[in-house]
């Protein structure tokens, strides 16, 4: 590791618990120092030593159009000069949500908030306060950021660090957290016939992306939307990585289910500190001050996320996401044949602009399977293509993403970097 980065992640450790403001980015799961970024452009960051990396974690998904898009950027800096924060209401809040509401088909009216956790934690709180019942269900890997419910059996950090149970949160909030393996809708049947008078809402990302990527069996999202259909529970769709990247629609125009609520992340304000939560009418009616659950932001709807997502959505309608899925998968695939090449067990999974290198005999379909999987072999391939100039997310439990400006040169340049590993 070079200087600078090492002499600031030093002096962070003194001042920041772990160094870090998030914890997957120490990269100790990988035995490395992370890096101290100091601009990106593209699908390209350079960090503080004047290193420069091509970029597949893209802001844990949000830059789906690189780094410092033009028309992105013209609008921040445009919005910048009528004032960063009213707390108060402002005419692009309103273009935005229409802009969201028309893309999602599940989606009747949407509420802005300012982080994906804010959102999940809204949508459980509306789900609870629209049906009088308390318990959720969830499944075991998928991470809906740490508001204390969701912190049982989470993927993402959780995962990564192997943190046990959910430390710092009384017995009492996660009594009424039901978990399921994903992918195992014979389980989620089981649970309903225990506890379906009392589920107020099933809680899925569509796409498990955050214990590697892992996309839906066939007729899973459908059983969960019948059985939420069948014991008047509400079905919660975490969008916040698949929304806007599955598909223009999200994961629930790609899969044609109609969520109840869904809940969005940074993808919609063009990476910049922003969320949502949406879904019906006759739910969302319920969120103060219209109705009686309470939710509330000062600097939700702020006007620099607001111009930075109007501007990324406008631009995001006009790109072929067909084109950039072949592209995507092309590379993967590629990427995979080297890796097998080399005489070890990977499975490459890519849906959408997605991907992940798991590290597996056979293909991974719940959380138990990419525990499984060897993070030896995972730390080594990260650790050699970084030095190459290949930035990859610092964790077997994460997922790989491309944008609308990687270029061959830049697959190539990775692929390149993957047949020099060795293991």
């Amino acid at each position: 590791m070079d200087d600078l980065s090492r002499q600031l992640f030093e002096k962070a450790c003194a001042l920041i618990p772990g160094g870090v403001n998030s914890p997957v980015r120490a990269c100790h799961n990988v035995d490395s120092l992370p890096l101290f970024i100091a601009e990106a452009h593209g699908c390209r960051l350079t960090d503080v030593d004047g290193r420069e990396y091509i970029d597949f974690v893209l802001s844990w998904g949000p830059m789906i159009l690189g780094h410092d898009e033009p028309s992105v950027t013209a609008a921040l800096r445009e919005a910048v000069g009528r004032g960063t924060s009213y707390g108060a209401p402002c005419p692009d809040e309103v273009t935005l949500a229409a802009e969201v509401v028309a893309a999602m088909p599940g989606l009747e009216m949407v509420r802005m908030v300012n982080s994906g956790t804010e959102a999940t934690m809204s949508a459980l709180r509306l789900a609870r306060g629209v049906t009088k019942r308390h318990k959720v269900l969830k499944f075991i890997g998928c991470y809906h950021g740490h508001a204390d419910p969701f912190l049982a059996a989470a993927g993402s950090g959780v995962a990564t660090f192997s943190i046990p149970g959910t430390p710092g949160v009384p017995p009492a909030v996660v009594a009424d957290t039901l978990l399921a393996p994903y992918n195992d809708l014979d389980a989620v049947k089981e649970c309903f016939a225990r506890h379906g008078a009392d589920i107020a809402a099933i809680i899925v990302e569509p796409v498990a992306a955050n214990m590697g990527l892992v996309p839906p069996l066939p007729g899973f999202l459908e059983g969960l939307r019948l059985l939420a259909d069948q014991y008047g529970s509400l079905l919660i769709f975490d969008e916040v990585i698949t929304g806007f990247r599955a598909a223009f629609g999200g994961a629930q125009a790609r899969f044609n289910i109609d969520p109840d609520l869904t809940t969005f992340g940074k993808i919609i304000g063009g990476g910049l500190p922003v969320g949502a939560f949406g879904g019906k009418r006759r739910f969302m009616e319920h969120v103060a001050p219209q109705g009686e659950v309470y939710q509330a932001g000062t600097l939700s709807g702020n006007p620099l996320a607001m111009a930075a997502g109007l501007a990324t959505l406008r631009k995001l309608k006009t790109l072929d996401y067909a084109a950039l899925e072949a592209r995507t998968r092309a590379f993967a695939e590629a990427l995979r044949d080297i890796l097998r090449a080399k005489g070890v067990p990977v499975q490459m999974p890519t849906l959408a602009s997605m991907f992940c290198p798991f590290f597996s005999e056979a293909p991974v379909t719940n959380f138990v399977q990419a525990q499984a999987c060897d993070q030896k072999l995972f730390t080594s391939f990260y650790k050699q293509m970084r030095a190459q100039g290949i930035y990859l997310a610092p964790s077997g439990f994460e997922t790989g993403m491309v944008s609308f400006v990687h270029s061959d040169d830049d697959f190539n340049r990775a692929l390149d970097a993957a047949r020099k590993v060795l293991f």
